[in-house]
């Protein structure tokens, strides 16, 4: 007789089109039942269409019939909301007071150093009126779903994407909405969105601290902030102000990236600091908080952010960034 063990190992081998996750993994699987020569699987709809559910009926029956030829195969669906089977650990907000430093980098290449050490991860990216997200990981297509939620994008490290740019017909087009408008946008984006089971969601912040990132802080549960914050005097007196934001509402920061910190000469390895005089170590005593990392201006980097090839990025201060995150988000679990 087939096991329960041998059903689920087989069912966790199909990936739910449209997303390329398992069931278990988007947290769907509610149970299997085997009796009577009969195995009964029971799967959660949220964000699931009926042509997905046909799908998922077909597949299953397969998988299973190879490994049991001859049992009553039946899979039944039963009515969720994203929001009754999203499973996300630890909530992450990239934050800074200033636009133009760097926070949807930081968001990306944050993502992409905990996916490389195999952890499940998403990016949500709240920055409804200026999102650069889909870009950088080079996403184009529509997100699908149902009336009860919506698949994110995957990524080709597996993480999984939310933007708004993933819904308009052209990337270019501007999103003109009022505060409430774009605070209700990124509330759908976490109660709708089937983001399943996640080590770590990172949201990408509007600059600031007026409606939309309080929406995020007071909204969502947010575990931790990462400040981005860049050398010139007047970056970092603006970057304070989402320091003190985040300490105001009591939400711990795990750290600061100074970003664009120098340009290195590739003849000589000689720095040059482009815009001062590094403050982030001034900016993460404020904060209580350690110093990440000091990226510096890569033009490599721009490359592969213009060609949607981020998870392409390696250099020796990306690792060295992506320890430091390891470590601070360990000692917070």
């Amino acid at each position: 007789m087939v096991t329960d063990d041998q059903v689920s190992k087989a069912i966790n081998e199909l990936l739910v089109p449209g997303v390329g996750r398992s069931l278990a993994d988007l947290n769907l699987l509610k149970s299997i039942e085997i009796a009577d020569n009969k195995v009964t699987v029971t799967v959660a709809d949220a964000a699931i269409g009926p042509g997905t559910q046909e799908w998922i009926r077909t597949k299953i029956a397969a998988a299973v019939e190879k490994i049991a030829d001859g049992i009553e195969i039946t899979t039944e669906f039963v009515e969720a909301k994203p929001t009754e089977v999203n499973q996300v650990e630890k909530v992450v907000a990239i934050m800074s007071g200033k636009g133009g430093v760097g926070k949807s980098l930081i968001t990306g290449l944050s993502a992409v150093a905990l996916a490389r050490q195999g952890k499940s991860v998403g990016i949500l990216d709240a920055d409804i009126t200026g999102p650069s997200i889909p870009k950088m990981f080079g996403m184009k297509t529509r997100p699908i779903g149902s009336q009860s939620g919506i698949l994110p994008i995957i990524s080709h490290l597996g993480i999984e994407v939310m933007s708004i740019n993933l819904m308009l017909e052209n990337e270019y087009d501007a999103v003109i909405w009022r505060g409430p408008v774009i605070s209700g946008a990124i509330k759908q984006f976490w109660e709708e969105v089937l983001w399943g089971k996640l080590d770590y969601l990172f949201v990408d912040l509007p600059p600031g601290t007026a409606d939309a990132p309080l929406t995020v802080m007071q909204t969502l549960p947010v575990n931790s902030v990462i400040i981005v914050s860049t050398p010139q005097d007047l970056a970092s007196m603006v970057v304070r102000k989402a320091v003190s934001m985040a300490q105001k509402i009591g939400k711990p920061i795990l750290g600061v990236v100074e970003n664009m910190s120098y340009l290195e000469i590739p003849e000589t390895g000689k720095r040059m600091e482009l815009f001062g005089k590094s403050r982030g170590q001034e900016v993460a005593d404020a904060a209580s908080a350690p110093l990440l990392a000091q990226l510096p201006i890569d033009p490599k980097l721009a490359a592969l952010c213009d060609a949607g090839e981020v998870e392409k990025y390696s250099t020796p201060e990306f690792d060295a960034f992506s320890k430091e995150l390891n470590k601070v988000l360990n000692h917070t679990d």
